[in-house]
């Protein structure tokens, strides 16, 4: 007996699965694209700077580490504004040109011959990162209706944390048992797949036919919306400044094998998983608490990291827990943003991506600057330490600002109602 079509959709309940399992997949193969380099950064390093890795293996690590942030770049221009100009143009179509072009980019990061070329083009498959997240949301949302948002939104985004768990690793262990570029032909693959799958089960929708540039921009008049992104791009750089350099920190400083590396994410994969349900639990309850509660929580964990990550299981849970509480950051940050960005609800999704992957270039740029100065692969976990403080201080910093606000705004109206009455 088949199901009967949702009333709000017309669609039955089994196309609506297949469909966000579709989105799902594009952001599984997102979440591969943008954390497979972590893994194979010392092969990265040999094949395109042999030169410099034969002098330096930290200082080759380091300039590899460049591909992390110019990835990161690439979302943080491209998600606000592919956002903002194609909040118009038909959604299933925006996801098809968007897959399209990330196909395109990660080809080419397999196959061009030098390190400036495979930069310039890990930039170019990032533009739609944030867009893609932010329209696919959108549809999830429309197609489960009200009072299941929340549920078809999660799906979208649980392909890219599912990605840390099982693609990651799958992935970085294909690219040492061959080679890194036939790591970014697999990934070029699920892309594909993902666009064919959008292709013959996501239902048609328009734009929004109201939508301008103009008025979707207006958002970046709000010191709020600044001050939220700071939060996450600082803060969360911390996070990344470890995340990019787990490959040698687990070969150089735990004195591991080249193998264990994907075990290593793996343990990422999980916790992030963990910590993106948590963060989507505490932001329904108390959000300025729970954002400066993780913020708390990664400080401590990277410093205990720092002093046990010698150790083989001190290692694997402080990377576990390291997870955890950063990615229970994300959803909390994608809240904030949604409460102070207004009637720009769009391009304010789509900013969330584009703060965590300003952490994201951030980052890897202070930790390879520390490798490379000769502080070591511990050096950028303690910068965490101080990118993540700075974060909690931003974060106090838009709660007093906000709170200020509030009461002048309470005492404006309040004597605008006390003269009224004299009147």
């Amino acid at each position: 007996m088949t199901s009967p079509p949702s009333a709000q959709t017309g669609l039955s309940p089994a196309r609506v699965r297949l469909a966000l399992l579709a989105l799902a997949l594009g952001g599984f193969g997102i979440g591969c694209t943008e954390f497979v380099a972590m893994g194979l950064l010392p092969n990265i390093a040999h094949d395109l700077l042999p030169a410099l890795f034969a002098v330096s293996v930290e200082q080759a690590n380091a300039q590899a580490g460049l591909l992390v942030t110019a990835y990161a770049a690439g979302v943080v221009v491209g998600a606000p504004t592919i956002a903002a100009v194609a909040a118009r143009w038909p959604r299933k179509i925006v996801l098809i040109c968007l897959l399209g072009i990330i196909i395109l980019g990660t080809v080419a990061s397999a196959v061009l011959p030098t390190f400036g070329l495979v930069v310039v083009a890990r930039f170019c498959s990032a533009l739609p990162h944030g867009a893609y997240f932010g329209i696919a949301a959108l549809v999830a949302a429309s197609m489960m209706g009200p009072g299941k948002r929340g549920k078809g939104i999660a799906l979208v985004f649980a392909g890219l944390t599912v990605a840390n768990v099982v693609g990651v690793p799958a992935i970085t262990f294909i690219g040492q048992s061959t080679n890194w570029r036939v790591a970014y032909l697999v990934v070029a693959g699920v892309f594909v797949l993902a666009l064919i799958a959008i292709a013959l089960t996501v239902p048609s929708q328009p734009g929004n036919p109201s939508a301008t540039m103009k008025q979707e921009l207006t958002v970046f008049r709000s010191p709020q919306v600044w001050l939220t992104a700071a939060i996450g791009a600082i803060g969360f750089g911390g996070f990344f400044c470890v995340y990019t350099f787990v490959s040698p920190i687990v070969t150089s400083v735990t004195g591991l094998s080249a193998s264990v590396v994907p075990l290593a994410l793996v343990s990422v994969g999980i916790g992030m998983t963990i910590g993106n349900l948590l963060g989507g639990w505490f932001a329904d309850r108390n959000l300025k608490r729970s954002i400066l509660g993780f913020y708390g929580a990664l400080v401590v964990i990277l410093a205990a990291l720092a002093l046990v990550a010698a150790n083989p299981v001190g290692l694997f849970i402080g990377l576990l827990l390291v997870g955890v509480a950063a990615s229970a950051i994300s959803p909390l940050i994608q809240t904030r943003l949604m409460d102070v960005a207004g009637d720009s609800q769009t391009i304010g999704a789509a900013l969330n991506h584009s703060a965590l992957n300003a952490g994201n270039a951030l980052g890897p740029i202070l930790g390879g600057l520390a490798i490379t100065a000769g502080f070591g692969y511990l050096a950028p976990i303690w910068i965490g330490v101080v990118l993540t403080l700075l974060g909690i201080g931003i974060a106090i910093t838009s709660f007093s600002v906000e709170r200020r606000t509030r009461r002048r705004v309470a005492t404006a109206v309040a004597a605008q109602a006390t003269v009224s009455e004299l009147v």
